[in-house]
């Protein structure tokens, strides 16, 4: 969907909101808001007003397109249900929150062997159970709303087996504030009474926890460390539920797949074999140990990891690509409104994950990646490192174009060299240049720690955020400032630009910022 109309759609008449929603188009989020509005409408059930609309988009907005595509228009009153269980589960003290309802009943057809009426909602789902159409059950749809955590689906897929549920499908939908919708469709209930299922499954449900995390001076560092493969392990997902699409990026180490995990569209990292020694393994548990600890809006989110039969990472797919691809590969450019929202939420990401002690170590516009909304995240934490109380790390480590000098000189370093990184990276969105790109990247690391060489700021730049990018890749790191500094500055420069409405014009082009791919 567009970012227009993740922003414009809940102050639309109903007129341009029809019109959007118009036939020949590919149905997206604001297609199906419209459905479901026009059939609440027409139910005497719900008193619409314009708050009411507000609430219901903001619904649909917190959730992925997926939802949306996946939702039945003709049963809108599921988006109420859904509405309900998401505000209650705000509460952390009510997750998770659950509804059950009946979606599927057997009938009699000519008074002969009763057959399955059914749901549009499951609309194409099979059965291969023999036993079922002789002996038809009752079909329950089951949606839960709980913490967007690692291993949450398999723990609930898990209580519905003990209490004998055959699922005969299940979909996740992760929200933005934090929550994820996880709708199961089950068989295998012999009571017929939902209140008695309710029950069953209000004493099951406190198990739902998530462990507490171990200190970081825990985190293995051997070079022989064994990877967790025990069943219980919070972040471990079974292998078999992962479909494997296309390759959508290679490197030595591994190549990363475009796939999905129980509906939900995910990338998959996975080692290479040949590359599974004694250091891959460290180097995999290192990441699987920071992308659990953290969990943020502007960090790639994490979903969980395969140890066997062979080493993968299973992350949220981000739709929109990386900040590289857009600048390098689709030559295209941000209007410096965008521009700034970009640094934004890079530097949120970074704040985040320094306030918990984690140092990236690879910031670049490679690893930046934008969803479906252009909501931009921090991704790829494979040479990122829990902060040593000691200060000494591995030198070397990133990329050399966006290296601080402390870390190319093998000094002790900090947090400070991803403020030199990002010096570099807002330098890039500035210019949509490659960094040194007339030199090589040995060059440029002997040129920064030798000659102090930074990239060349155009003149046009706001002299403000000129002076940003100077202070964050000053040599001395003690003079670079921290994230929430940085934030604080971004601020102000985005309200002096705001306020100013004048576009910051890069040589010889525009900034401007695409619409979504979708």
């Amino acid at each position: 969907m567009a970012a227009e109309d993740a922003i414009a759609a809940p102050g639309r008449d109903r007129g341009e909101r029809a019109k959007a929603g118009s036939p020949g188009k590919r149905r997206n989020k604001l297609d199906v808001f419209n459905a479901v509005l026009t059939h609440l409408s027409s139910s005497d059930s719900v008193a619409l007003s314009s708050q009411f609309e507000d609430s219901l988009w903001a619904h649909f907005n917190r959730l992925p397109v997926s939802y949306a595509m996946d939702f039945t228009v003709e049963r809108p009153e599921d988006a109420l249900t859904h509405i309900q269980l998401l505000e209650a589960a705000r509460d952390s003290a009510n997750r998770p929150t659950f509804s059950v309802r009946v979606v599927q009943v057997p009938r009699v057809i000519d008074g002969n062997t009763p057959k399955y009426e059914q749901n549009a909602n499951l609309e194409g789902l099979e059965f291969k159970n023999e036993e079922d159409t002789v002996h038809p059950r009752l079909m329950y749809e089951i949606v839960f709303s709980v913490d967007d955590k690692p291993k949450v689906l398999s723990q609930l897929t898990s209580v519905l087996g003990d209490l004998g549920l055959n699922i005969q499908e299940a979909h996740a939908y992760s929200t933005n504030d934090g929550l994820s919708l996880i709708v199961f469709a089950a068989i295998g209930w012999l009571d017929e009474e939902v209140d008695h299922l309710k029950q069953a499954l209000n004493s099951k449900i406190g198990r739902i926890k998530e462990p507490e995390m171990k200190d970081a001076e825990q985190v293995p560092t051997s070079p022989h460390v064994k990877v967790p493969t025990d069943e219980t392990s919070v972040w471990e997902i079974n292998y078999n539920l992962l479909s494997f699409g296309d390759i959508v990026a290679s490197g030595s180490s591994g190549n990363l797949y475009k796939g999905s995990y129980c509906s939900q569209e995910v990338a998959i990292k996975v080692l290479k074999v040949e590359g599974v020694n004694a250091n891959a393994l460290r180097e995999f548990a290192h990441e699987v140990y920071i992308m659990r600890k953290i969990r943020h809006k502007n960090v790639v989110k994490f979903i969980g990891a395969c140890t066997r039969p062979m080493l993968c990472i299973v992350t949220e797919f981000m739709s929109g690509g990386s900040i590289y691809d857009y600048l390098h590969k689709e030559n295209d450019f941000f209007k410096m409104p965008a521009l700034l929202q970009v640094a934004i939420d890079v530097s949120k990401g970074m704040n985040y994950l320094h306030q918990n002690n984690v140092i990236h170590r690879d910031l670049k516009t490679a690893n930046i990646l934008m969803d479906e909304n252009n909501v931009v995240k921090v991704g790829d934490f494979g040479v990122a490192r829990v902060k040593s109380q000691s200060g000494v790390m591995t030198a070397e480590t990133g990329t050399y174009r966006y290296m601080a000098p402390e870390v190319i000189e093998h000094k002790i370093y900090d947090h400070k060299a991803d403020v030199f990184s990002f010096g570099i990276l807002l330098w890039e969105l500035l210019t949509g240049k490659i960094p040194y790109d007339d030199m090589t990247p040995v060059q440029a690391a002997v040129g920064v720690v030798q000659k102090g060489l930074r990239p060349t700021i155009p003149k046009e730049i706001n002299s403000k955020l000129v002076e940003l990018i100077e202070n964050c890749w000053q040599q001395d790191p003690s003079l670079r400032p921290d994230f929430s500094q940085i934030l604080e500055d971004l601020h102000a420069i985005t309200k002096e630009v705001n306020s100013e409405e004048r576009k910051i014009k890069s040589p010889g082009k525009f900034f401007s910022f695409r619409r979504n791919r979708n």
